[in-house]
């Protein structure tokens, strides 16, 4: 059975190319505004992603915060017990030869002539401890966000910035902090153990009471400034995390603000639909469709601009 379709129809709608194009607009409006709508969904996933994630660095951030106020507290705690010494009588400069007698015949005689001997000596004698690792210079964005965050100011400008330039920045110099405390560690590592191997043995030395005294002095400024480092290190590694944090909540911020343009644009295209829906029932269906179609198009160009530029 054929079905024909009444002239008056025809008539309303030529079967012209922009009548076929007003025809499917219903079809194309419910396309865009079903895009849309994925759009604006995807769009809020990744805003309340980026917050979560904001939530666990800050996490991060506050370990480093503990690890840096824990280390500055012990190297309170070591000056404070150089202090005590010097009440009960100055201790004077390290004897070298003085110690390597001390402790000649014993496991620690190795410390002072061995491999890493140098740098045993030198945190000892001199009070000098291995140079802290710096790591690659920052990009200058990326130390103009720090500056701004260490004097409390606003490091969103230079933050922006570092992210157009090099999304991957931070991590790479977070990476890098973790680097540097770990070249530490291997640094320092060997000279804590070998002092502390010294003074076990120099403690049982014969009349080593001055020399005892003396070592002891020099193990609590190794430590002190070892403690005072490390706590620098992890300074660092904080205030990238909390940059960290800051990255995160712009780019929720950013998400955000796009989910809500698209469904601006998702109501758009809605409107176009329901105009060209109405259409059908209408006489002057060329105008409502031709209306379906400005809003269509209105819709898609938003949603473009909001996906290029927002």
């Amino acid at each position: 059975m054929k079905t024909k379709v009444p002239e008056s129809l025809k008539a309303d709608m030529p079967p012209t190319r922009w009548g076929k194009i007003l025809g499917v607009t219903p079809v194309v409006l419910t396309v865009v505004a079903t895009l849309l709508a994925g759009l604006s969904s995807g769009e809020m996933t990744q805003a309340q992603y980026n917050r979560s994630l904001a939530a666990q660095l800050q996490a991060k951030a506050g370990d480093q915060w503990n690890f840096f106020q824990g280390k500055k507290l012990r190297s309170a705690v070591q000056r404070s017990a150089l202090d005590q010494i010097a009440v009960g009588g100055r201790p004077g400069t390290l004897d070298p030869a003085g110690l390597q007698d001390a402790v000649a015949g014993t496991p620690a005689a190795s410390v002072l002539t061995g491999s890493g001997s140098q740098a045993i000596r030198t945190a000892l004698i001199e009070g000098t401890l291995p140079a802290r690792p710096t790591g690659p210079a920052l990009a200058a964005d990326l130390q103009a966000a720090l500056e701004a965050l260490e004097n409390g100011g606003d490091v969103t400008e230079p933050l922006l910035r570092l992210l157009k330039a090099d999304p991957m920045a931070l991590t790479t110099a977070l990476h890098d902090a973790y680097h540097a405390v770990r070249t530490f560690d291997d640094l320092t590592g060997p000279i804590g153990k070998g002092i502390d191997l010294l003074e076990r043995h120099a403690r049982s030395a014969a009349g080593g009471h001055g020399l005892t005294r003396d070592l002891i002095a020099a193990r609590i400024v190794f430590h002190a400034q070892r403690y005072d480092l490390e706590a620098q290190l992890n300074q660092r590694i904080a205030f990238l995390y909390e940059l960290q944090v800051q990255k995160s909540n712009l780019s929720a911020e950013r998400h955000h603000a796009r989910s809500q343009r698209f469904f601006y644009g998702m109501l758009a295209a809605q409107a176009g639909v329901v105009i060209s829906t109405l259409a059908m029932a209408a006489r002057q269906r060329n105008l409502l469709w031709s209306l379906a179609a400005v809003a269509g198009a209105i819709a898609i160009a938003f949603a473009v601009y909001v996906y290029l530029y927002v």
